[in-house]
């Protein structure tokens, strides 16, 4: 990917785009400067970012786009059945009213920033984590290939001018200029912290399977995908962003992501499933159900019935979804298997030319997919409320970003865990349908949390599934 040819390169040119977009906005209004960067990493670079903006972002798809983002210009927060379609609008308002005055490749664009909650709503006001949360960030680092670009947007009055913000930007380039290449190189190399004690799951979690089971075997499910939270209490505080350089080394297949406000837990992980990704008015989503260790048992999957099963709901779901909304979907014949870190999935992928319809409604139609709550939806998401005994949040919710031109991409937080100090949340789930068996479900589960923690907190660590938190 070429910079255009416009491309700033000088404090002047900078100092008159600056101008430019002040006279856009008649000095009211966002301002968005972009500077181009020699090749810099944003995950490396990401804590010079935050400065104390209480919001940071990473999303980390290399050797797609990696995207840093710290501070808030714009925010959003809010729960109910509208999330999707606000979230929409704040988007479409935000992007279309700042200022952007600089010619840039794709790769550079303005973004906001996007993570729901799997629920419309927390169960109850006031807990958990609302409904979506929307960000115009103040920083963006971006990177694809060699090319990298620093982006402030403030806006403009009182202290803040033109003049100002492009000072501010230019210094910051240049001070990360001056920093090392990677400032944290080896930290993905570094041993993580012990596991000191961890939550027990399986006794619990056994009876909500069988009561599920009950469910799909007699008919009122076609298919439930419970899933199960395990708390760990880690022998020291892990920086997040070690963790994410650890998942870049041990998930290269996957989108690593952290959201971040505040003070308060990570968000963090490394999803394989791609909810949906706009490009160039082609949209693609991915239909990811049925898994295995990676090595003997793996090439199996493609011969378990219960699998292939499993699998095609997920496939017919996403496509009927995509037809009902007009859209005239491709999906290949087979499955095939994709390696995520250790473990292997059935995977299909899907796509549709997007026509007029909004990224962020196709979003809403989608979500969740029978890959994590199960059919008929709505009676899934009932049994969902009813059977697992805490807070879904942001696992398995769309969580992502959307452009200055539309182009979006929303992964589904699966591979997560919430992160505090010393204290490391993990979710796991396993899908049900006929003839699903309940210690082969135990085992799937066991599994995922048992490579969730070797990936989160190294080789070295010691699994925790059989101590338990005082």
């Amino acid at each position: 990917m070429q910079a255009p040819s416009s491309v700033t390169t000088s404090f002047s040119d900078l100092l008159a785009a600056a101008g430019e977009g002040a006279r856009q906005l008649e000095g009211d209004g966002v301002l968005s400067l972009a500077l181009p960067l020699a090749g810099r990493d944003p995950l490396a670079l990401l804590s010079q970012l935050d400065q104390g903006d209480r919001f940071r972002f990473l999303w980390d798809s290399a050797p797609g786009l990696c995207l840093a983002a710290s501070g808030r210009c714009n925010s959003l927060e809010l729960s109910g059945p509208r999330r999707f379609e606000l979230a929409q609008r704040f988007s479409a308002v935000s992007l279309g009213r700042l200022a952007a005055p600089q010619a840039c490749p794709p790769l550079a664009r303005p973004r906001v920033l996007l993570a729901f909650s799997f629920f419309d709503s927390p169960l109850q006001e006031g807990d958990g984590v609302p409904g979506v949360q929307a960000v115009l960030p103040r920083w963006q680092l971006s990177r694809q290939g060699r090319h990298c670009w620093l982006r402030l947007q403030r806006t403009l009055g009182g202290d803040v001018s033109a003049r100002s913000l492009a000072e501010e930007l230019w210094e910051q380039a240049a001070r990360l200029a001056q920093l090392p290449a990677d400032p944290n190189a080896g930290q993905g190399d570094a041993p993580g912290p012990a596991i000191l004690e961890g939550s027990s799951w399986q006794d619990g979690y056994r009876s909500v399977v069988e009561r599920g089971l009950e469910l799909v075997e007699g008919g009122e499910l076609r298919k439930l995908v419970l899933a199960v939270r395990q708390q760990l209490v880690l022998a020291h505080p892990l920086d997040p962003l070690q963790l994410l350089a650890q998942l870049r080394q041990r998930q290269p297949g996957s989108c690593r992501f952290l959201w971040q406000r505040a003070e308060g837990p990570a968000l963090l992980g490394a999803s394989p499933e791609r909810l949906l990704t706009v490009r160039q008015g082609q949209l693609r989503s991915d239909a990811l159900a049925g898994t295995a260790p990676v090595g003997a048992q793996a090439q199996p999957l493609l011969q378990s019935d219960k699998d292939r099963r499993e699998h095609e709901l997920v496939v017919e779901a996403i496509t009927g979804v995509l037809q009902q909304s007009g859209l005239s979907p491709r999906r290949p014949r087979h499955p095939r298997l994709a390696r995520h870190g250790q473990l292997v999935h059935l995977h299909t992928p899907i796509t549709a030319a997007l026509g007029d319809q909004q990224p962020l409604a196709l979003a809403a139609a989608l979500h969740p997919t029978p890959a994590v709550a199960g059919l008929p939806r709505r009676e899934a998401m009932a049994a969902l409320r009813s059977l697992e005994p805490f807070e879904r949040g942001h696992y398995a919710a769309p969580i992502g970003w959307i452009d200055s031109e539309g182009d979006t991409e929303l992964r589904v937080a699966i591979r997560s865990g919430s992160l505090q100090g010393r204290r490391l949340e993990l979710t796991a789930g396993a899908g049900l349908v006929r003839g699903s068996a309940v210690e082969r479900e135990l085992a799937e589960v066991a599994l995922k949390l048992g490579v969730l923690q070797q990936q989160l907190t190294g080789p070295g660590a010691q699994a925790a599934s059989s101590r338990s938190i005082s």
